[in-house]
């Protein structure tokens, strides 16, 4: 005690100190970028249910950095390659998170958790009602998952890093987890945590995409006469049993998701309130908490400081900006196509970040033309979009697995 000096007392302080001049910078940058999200996520210019977990988890995680035994620096709340049976069982008393990220998260069972959650959300009639226009435009908003392949295979990344990290172009957290978690699992931390962060900033970089690319006048095109035909509770029934056995048939590699995201959609239509409420407000709303804690706390420098974690951000950026354009080429192309009468911005809904990008195309052309009404088309290309990017993920891991 005669010794005790104000490093020894305050050892994340002391770390901070300890540590080179990249690490340091590194955690005190990203101590400040979980601030930021924190503010951005509570101003709801980012999706505040999973900016604000992940923005004080990353805050947290950088500042609680201790001396472990042996002199390493580390934390106590969760070891993400923790490999050793017996390592894990110590590790899973003292690690907080640890349970959470090795029983939920590294098998990618909470994807499927998010997913059955997903489901009860879908109203899958509005793929029916415009099955054609809705697998279009979300064929279109994959341009990003496609043109990222090659060129992070021409900058180094084997074919399994580089499919997985061009499924960030779908825009679908889980998918984004669930192919690394099987392709790259050694850079699944990394590449889910670009993901879901980049996931979360579509939120508030899109509409200036949009700004810039469609005129005012276009961007409040309404499309309220576009009903399209009625589709009945058993109709959508049927359609989920028979899509979910045929994608499982074609891709089992992926069973499970497709699974996940179709037993939400049966329990929905079924109309069994029960599960309905389990699978929304414990399973989704859980899950998506838990996500994002857990996210934010795999926010280490020393995990992004990586230089292969620069070539993940790159390319996780330039595949949403691909496929944002490329959902608006294929708006536009419905635009010629229907004599002017199709709203262009549509084409940002099939990148299936769900319901973000529909509401985001909604509120724009609502600013456009108050009268203005493009959701149901919206959400329409919006669940095309999830099922679109499924598929594509049960490809590149059937292929490269």
């Amino acid at each position: 005690m005669d010794h005790l000096s104000f490093l020894d007392l305050f050892q994340g302080i002391a770390t901070l100190v300890a540590s080179e001049p990249k690490i340091m910078f590194g955690r005190i940058f990203l101590m400040l970028l979980g601030f930021l999200l924190i503010y951005l996520g509570s101003r709801n210019v980012l999706e505040p249910l999973l900016m604000i977990p992940m923005g004080l988890g990353m805050s947290a995680v950088n500042a609680g950095v201790m001396f472990l035994e042996g002199g390493k620096a580390g934390t106590l709340f969760v070891d993400p390659l923790m490999s050793n049976p017996m390592d894990l069982m110590n590790v899973l008393q003292i690690n907080w998170l640890q349970p959470i990220y090795t029983f939920t998260f590294s098998n990618g069972l909470i994807a499927c958790f998010v997913f059955m959650g997903i489901g009860v959300l879908l109203d899958v009639g509005y793929v029916m009602a415009r099955p054609f226009q809705s697998m279009f435009i979300a064929l279109f908003a994959e341009m990003g998952t496609i043109a990222v392949f090659p060129i992070a295979v021409a900058l180094g990344l084997t074919a399994r890093e580089a499919a997985s990290v061009a499924t960030i172009g779908g825009a679908d957290g889980p998918m984004v987890l669930f192919t690394s978690l099987i392709l790259a699992k050694h850079l699944f931390v990394p590449i889910t945590v670009v993901g879901y962060l980049y996931l979360g900033l579509t939120y508030g970089g899109y509409p200036y995409l949009i700004k810039w690319l469609v005129p005012e006048h276009i961007r409040g095109i309404s499309m309220s006469t576009d009903r399209g035909p009625k589709i009945s509770r058993p109709q959508k029934l049927v359609f989920a049993v028979v899509a979910c056995t045929l994608l499982c048939l074609l891709f089992p590699v992926a069973a499970p998701l497709f699974f996940s995201l179709f037993v939400g959609v049966a329990v929905r239509e079924s109309g069994l309130d029960v599960f309905t409420k389990l699978l929304n407000d414990t399973f989704l709303y859980g899950a998506t908490f838990f996500l994002g804690l857990t996210l934010g706390v795999l926010c280490e420098a020393n995990t992004l400081l990586d230089p292969t974690v620069l070539k993940l951000l790159l390319l996780g950026m330039l595949a949403l900006l691909i496929s944002a354009l490329g959902g608006l080429l294929g708006g536009y192309i419905l635009y010629f196509a229907t004599g002017k009468k199709f709203n262009p911005i549509i084409g940002i809904a099939g990148v299936s970040c769900v319901p973000t990008t529909a509401k985001v195309v909604q509120k724009l052309a609502s600013q456009a033309n108050p009268s203005a009404i493009i959701l149901p088309q919206a959400l329409g290309a919006n669940i095309s979009g999830v099922i679109t990017s499924a598929i594509i993920a049960g490809v590149f891991v059937s292929v490269l697995r």
